[in-house]
């Protein structure tokens, strides 16, 4: 049989320093193990798909498969090198992102340089075509035949040309809920038309508010209208997230429009908290076939990374407090 769920996403050697607490230096991450962490709080049972070089250290692959996954569909290929998968994010004291100059964040803090991270350089985004499929993005041709089946499916943000590929892979099957994390890089006016092609077989579409705006940019100011646009080309439901403001959620078929605030979670390192919401959102469409439930269980996840570092860090809290939060979110959540 196989998995209930299958997640495609990248993988990265990543180096945290959040704004407090103990750093990462060079841990497993990527959007990939943040999705599959959020979808960990509730079900486990899903396969991973990705590419890592031949250096990716073997043992990490070990501990994904003692935590329930299925990793052989994260191919293992020689000409990808640590340089590609490195990944550097510093925090500031008010949680602000940054990526600037790595050396510097570690003399300001006081830690020593590691060597792992000699010669990082932040990816230029800007000279990236979206459309050009990336070395380091899972294709199609990547996920094993046993895996064709798979019901549940989410889509992590990576190049426009991997992830269409994906899509129709999936679009063909029978009961198959796919959803779409779309990547920053191609939330642009001019890929409105292409877009409008990968969401026909697109069943959940989660973009970030920013990443809306971005690709409505002077035609609307209304997300509402934005996600009704979104949803006229496939998507039967449209997720916007909303980072401390929460979610809104359009149900297209029962045209209903959702609030769900964030929970008051201590933040800690922001790192993935979006992904691990989309992971926590299938596995509620699994359970639940709800669009307000699944978002519920999407935020309860996030709720849970927010507050420490890692990709697996909301699986180790205590038994209970994901339900417990779960119960306290749907008194909060509102139809408008």
């Amino acid at each position: 049989m196989p998995p209930t769920f299958l997640i495609a996403g990248n993988l990265n050697r990543e180096y945290i320093l959040p704004s407090s607490g103990t750093p990462l230096l060079d841990s497993p991450g990527g959007s990939l193990l943040y999705a599959a962490g959020g979808l960990a709080v509730w079900d486990s049972d899903a396969a991973l798909v990705a590419r890592v070089g031949e250096d990716y250290p073997r043992h990490w692959l070990r501990d994904f498969e003692a935590r329930g996954f299925d990793v052989s569909g994260i191919r293992i290929l020689h000409e990808l090198q640590n340089a590609d998968a490195r990944s550097f994010t510093a925090f500031t004291e008010s949680n602000e992102l940054t990526h600037t100059n790595a050396v510097l964040h570690f003399a300001r803090r006081q830690l020593t340089f590691p060597k792992s991270l000699l010669g990082y350089q932040p990816p230029d985004e800007s000279n990236k075509n979206p459309r050009e499929p990336d070395p380091v993005s899972p294709a199609a041709r990547d996920v094993p035949k046993q895996f064709w089946d798979v019901r549940y499916v989410h889509l992590c943000p990576f190049d426009f040309s991997s992830q269409s590929q994906m899509v129709s892979l999936f679009r063909g099957g029978s009961g198959h809920t796919v959803s779409l994390d779309p990547a920053s890089s191609y939330m642009s006016p001019p890929f409105w038309r292409d877009l409008r092609l990968v969401l026909q077989g697109v069943s959940v579409f989660q973009p970030s508010e920013e990443e809306l705006r971005k690709l409505f940019w002077g035609e609307t100011n209304d997300l509402w209208e934005m996600a009704r646009r979104v949803s006229e080309y496939g998507p039967q439901i449209v997720v916007i997230k909303r980072g401390q403001l929460g979610q809104m959620v359009y149900d297209v078929p029962g045209n209903h429009r959702y609030e769900i605030p964030a929970y008051p979670s201590r933040v800690a390192d922001p790192t993935g908290v979006g992904d691990a919401f989309c992971g926590g959102f299938l596995a509620g469409f699994q359970k639940t076939h709800d669009p307000l439930q699944s978002a519920l269980y999407g935020s309860v996840s996030a709720s849970l990374k927010i507050e420490g570092s890692g990709p697996f860090y909301e699986l180790d809290v205590l038994p209970g407090l994901a339900d417990a939060r779960l119960h306290v979110l749907k008194e909060m959540a509102r139809e408008i």
